[in-house]
């Protein structure tokens, strides 16, 4: 009989293996930014021994970051019980209960506040070394990454921003991996960056939309007051069916404005006719954990084409 030990080799890769679904390292997709900024650089910086440095040190501090967020989130989830309520069993196939370790005991609270504080600081650390390397530092990016530090770890835990309607904000600041990094290499912002930004941080706000449709119960009653809280059902479809017609309107400004030629339009079409079935799955038809791994699916779809619109625009000559 083989006895496993917490000095042995497997027990060490279990242990490793559940920390990595307490930080959700499985959703890659605000790190698939990186790609959408290099395509976007000047031809000059696409190969420069410092971009890849600067966007490799960007992502694995905002690895942190993120690990950090989702850990403390789901401190707090488990202290006040939203998770028991918002994970059910019934929705295993649409929403894995297993990325929840301490809902299953894998973990202790201790444990996970440990882990969420340690993420944090390895951000913090990671994401200064990045402005030391950089070979821009606007003032702007600057305070920026440090707002983006504050208010994500402080997304549900210390001063729990999402209980106290700013829930939004934070889901919307992923886009700002694209937009920081390109400041950082370059020292400014460019139309079609910024439109691109808006895109990328609306993708990730259309997967968590649905999510909060389906976590509202558990959310009220554990006194999170964000948009689907402080609504009806009725009213919050319609936000939501808002954030939809951002998407189209932010392509169509980028346009107008000469941000990128009208060829833009057709290349994201696809994308906006997917979104039309990902509406009707979740605000229609109600079924809003397929429409929230709709939004996923898109989220990763929409950066090659933002990839395509880049290489096109500015190295297609």
């Amino acid at each position: 009989m083989t006895t496993v030990t917490t000095s042995s080799p497997a027990w060490r890769a279990g242990r490793l293996k559940i920390y990595a679904k307490l930080g959700k390292l499985s959703f890659y997709d605000y790190y698939l930014s990186a790609f959408v900024v290099w395509t976007a650089l000047p031809g000059d910086r696409l190969w420069a021994g410092r971009t890849w440095a600067v966007l490799l040190l960007y992502i694995l501090g905002y690895v942190g970051v993120v690990a950090a967020t989702v850990a403390l989130d789901d401190v707090t989830g488990i202290r006040d019980g939203s998770d028991a309520r918002n994970y059910s069993p019934e929705d295993e196939a649409l929403r894995d209960r297993s990325r929840k370790p301490l809902l299953s005991g894998a973990l202790t609270v201790r444990q996970a506040e440990l882990f969420g504080w340690g993420a944090a600081l390895w951000g913090a650390a990671v994401w200064a070394l990045t402005l030391t390397v950089a070979p821009h530092r606007p003032l702007w990016a600057c305070i920026v990454l440090a707002l983006v530090l504050a208010s994500n770890v402080q997304y549900s835990y210390g001063l729990k921003v999402s209980y106290r309607g700013g829930q939004e904000l934070v889901l919307l600041t992923p886009g700002l991996a694209v937009l920081l990094p390109y400041a950082l290499l370059t020292g400014r912002a460019t139309g079609l960056v910024i439109a691109e930004t808006c895109l990328f941080g609306l993708w990730s706000l259309l997967v968590s939309a649905y999510s909060n449709m389906n976590d509202v119960a558990g959310d009220r009653l554990a006194g999170r007051r964000n948009l689907a809280t402080l609504t009806s059902a009725a009213a919050y479809r319609w936000v939501v069916a808002g954030f939809h017609l951002v998407e189209p309107a932010v392509v169509a400004t980028t346009v107008a404005v000469g941000a990128a030629p009208a060829w833009f339009t057709l290349l994201v079409l696809p994308l906006l006719a997917l979104r039309v079935r990902q509406a009707r799955a979740g605000l229609v038809r109600g079924d809003v954990l397929v429409a929230r791994v709709m939004g996923i699916k898109l989220h990763r779809w929409g950066v090659p084409v933002l990839m395509i619109a880049n290489l096109l625009a500015l190295h297609g000559s």
